[in-house]
């Protein structure tokens, strides 16, 4: 049996992005899976972008495909990833969440394993609460929330 686990991430410099290369890695690594990487769509301006400096950190994972709402019926397991920003997901990610109404109406998503990771720029920078409120979404979804247990590393 076939399972198909999609990692979907939003990011700008490029951190979140090799967190989720590195968790689809980790997917791969168990046999039956198959595993496809996904951004979603950017919304910041481009002249904004070309001033940070994000532009040319997005360089690096502008091949990533990106994912429209109802691609996400295809896969049987869905990790997340955002960075933190206030200590909730990115604007980009909730818009992308906020698209999946059609999905959630229909059940789509029911029984689906889901998953959240994120990335921030300083300990204790809201990682936690990112989590614990994207957590929210899935369940509103119906689906099976899954996280490595701390056991897993003793």
């Amino acid at each position: 049996m076939n399972v198909k686990v999609y990692v979907v991430f939003y990011s700008m410099y490029g951190h979140t992005y090799e967190l989720a290369t590195y968790i689809a890695e980790g997917s791969r690594n168990v046999e039956g899976v198959e595993v496809k990487i996904f951004q979603v769509p950017e919304l910041v301006p481009l002249d904004v972008l070309e001033k940070t400096g994000a532009y040319e950190s997005r360089q690096k994972f502008a091949h990533i495909p990106i994912i429209s709402a109802h691609q996400l019926t295809e896969a049987d397991a869905i990790i997340f990833g955002t960075p933190t920003r206030f200590g909730n997901m990115c604007s980009q990610m909730k818009n992308f969440i906020d698209q999946t109404g059609q999905l959630w109406a229909k059940g789509a998503l029911i029984n689906k394993v889901g998953s959240v990771f994120t990335s921030t720029a300083t300990q204790h920078g809201g990682q936690e609460t990112t989590i614990f409120t994207f957590l929210t979404v899935l369940l509103h979804h119906g689906m099976i929330v899954v996280g490595v247990p701390y056991s897993r590393f003793s």
